[in-house]
């Protein structure tokens, strides 16, 4: 039995109707005090809270358990590390873009920089991608040096020549852009048309536009009060509204929208590698009641790589190298139809909905790699490659966070795994302060999260030649220069995250917040009871 589902308007509100929709609260069931009014403190609580739907370009993946490396085939001569090693895992639901991301996009991103820091030259080329990956001894490709990025030809073309560090500041502005558009929008913070005084039936002289801010929005700078910035819909601030004359809740005070509110999207990410494989798989299609009519080896059902269907018999189903030398297929009628890349929505879906998992361009993931990580990663959700990192504070036991010159928050190592009491935090402050005999600024030590040292099965290539290091990370799916191998989901290979070629390409993740389920079978589901009445005046 097979279902493909395709994630329309419809599913989206089922989506918040069904699995993402809180009940009103409009009282404590553990407490009796009321929530959202200003005599009982102002202790707000969002009502009707409804995730609603994903952000800009993703689509939601109900994560389930699966076998990582599940899918891969014996090939002789293949080496350790091509695969994964095959364990059952569990994947959460999350969101993944529907696409790679394409040139047009990147493009977008290049103009924002422009326009915001217009002599900012460094900033602009560090951004830019290494066009001269298309460059090889012996073959001409000058030409797509010059216009596969910028030509509107390849305008719908999945973006290369970006580094794994790239990409990771690209989805650090996109989620910004995503939360500065939907803050200005829905009045939460000056709409756009007062800040520049671009109102429908307004003339430019005659509008007085509101104060521009400081540098560009940042996601979490904003959720740390560090903007003065409210829009005719802004948050009332509850707690503080006795302060007002009137005492009138229209009156109080307003306030930044904060985590708690539920507004914001959360960050945009690349994709861990079990998310990835998990999501490319598209098991989800052959699965009935937690069985799995049949497993897979590409992302569509079946042994082959061209269609079996009547219409469209013979049609390669991805963007792959046939053999040595056959790219896209017999002049008059060509297959794959790519001698390059080709569209970032080519070919049919996958079982999720999701675009090229297999072929086209390959993709990075967000893990170090390892040849045999998954032997002793987590079960549930696993990564290699957690480094935590903290927000700098701007001075020690200010509330404010540091930013670079891009408004961008300064990260810095963490120094602990746990939460400190109060005195380990006092102490820890006053050592940050300290200075030696030379009059030095003490340095606390930094708190390394991931395997290391003898666990580390890097270990066991000491002594041989090898190029795995803690900045070589993972990438997947297959390109338009690789042979049919490449499309299994299970494989993987490594590149170092300061370089590019000419396909290696990315999409987007997000983390899903709530409940897992996404795509209900039926109305069946365990009644409970609502929280017992509370009355204080009866007592």
């Amino acid at each position: 039995m097979k279902k493909t589902y395709q994630y329309s308007l419809f599913a989206l509100l089922i989506i918040g109707l069904y699995s993402c929709k809180s009940k009103t609260v409009s009282k404590s069931d553990k407490t009796g005090w009321n929530y959202n009014e200003k005599e009982f403190g102002g202790f707000q609580v969002p009502a009707n809270y409804d995730r609603g739907a994903p952000g800009p370009g993703l689509v939601a993946i109900e994560g389930g358990v699966f076998v990582m490396g599940g899918s891969a085939q014996d090939v002789p001569g293949q080496e350790l590390g091509n695969y994964n090693h095959k364990r059952e895992i569990t994947v959460s639901s999350f969101y993944m873009d529907e696409t790679e991301v394409s040139n047009t996009n990147w493009l977008e991103y290049l103009d924002w920089i422009r326009q915001s820091y217009p002599d900012d030259y460094e900033y602009y080329y560090n951004e830019l991608p290494d066009t001269l990956v298309w460059r090889r001894p012996l073959s001409y490709n000058e030409p797509y040096v010059d216009n596969y990025l910028r030509h509107p030809a390849y305008g719908e073309y999945p973006v290369v020549g970006v580094t794994w560090e790239q990409a990771q500041r690209y989805c650090t502005w996109r989620t910004s852009r995503v939360n500065e558009l939907l803050l200005r929008s829905q009045g939460y913070m000056t709409s756009f048309e007062d800040l520049y005084g671009t109102g429908k039936g307004r003339k430019k002289d005659q509008v007085q536009a509101a104060p521009r801010p400081e540098g560009p929005f940042n996601t979490d700078v904003y959720l740390n009060g560090q903007y003065d910035d409210r829009g005719k819909n802004a948050m009332k601030d509850l707690g503080t509204a006795a302060n007002n004359p009137t005492g009138k809740k229209a009156d109080a005070p307003t306030r930044n929208v904060r985590l708690e509110d539920g507004i914001l999207k959360q960050p945009y990410r690349l994709p861990t590698e079990a998310e990835w494989e998990y999501a490319a798989l598209g098991l989800i299609g052959n699965t009935q009641y937690e069985n799995i009519a049949s497993n897979k080896i590409y992302p569509w059902d079946g042994l082959g790589l061209s269609s079996a269907k009547k219409s469209t018999r013979g049609m390669i189903l991805a963007n792959f190298k046939r053999s040595k030398g056959d790219y896209m297929g017999v002049g008059g009628s060509l297959n794959d139809k790519g001698s390059l890349t080709v569209s970032v929505r080519s070919y049919l879906p996958n079982d999720f909905g999701l675009y090229n998992m297999a072929g086209n361009v390959n993709e990075w993931v967000s893990d170090v790699f390892r040849p045999t990580t998954f032997e002793a990663a987590e079960a549930f959700n696993p990564y290699r490659g957690n480094y935590f990192q903290d927000k700098k504070l701007l001075e020690p036991g200010s509330a404010k966070i540091a930013v670079d010159k891009y408004n961008n928050p300064i990260l810095v190592p963490a120094t602990n795994g746990k939460k400190q009491t109060w005195a380990e935090k006092q102490a820890a402050l006053a050592a940050s302060t300290a200075t030696d005999s030379l009059g030095n600024t003490t340095v606390a030590s930094s708190y390394v999260a991931d395997q290391r040292g003898h666990r580390d099965r890097q270990n066991e290539l000491y002594g041989e030649i090898t190029l795995v290091n803690d900045k070589s990370r993972v990438y997947k799916g297959g390109s338009w220069d690789d042979q049919a191998l490449w499309l299994n989901p299970a494989t993987r290979r490594f590149l170092q995250q300061d370089e590019s070629t000419a396909d290696i390409g990315f999409r987007c993740a997000m983390t899903m917040l709530g409940a897992s389920e996404i795509n209900p079978r039926s109305n069946n589901n365990f009644k409970t009871k609502p929280a017992r009445k509370f009355n204080a005046k009866k007592i």
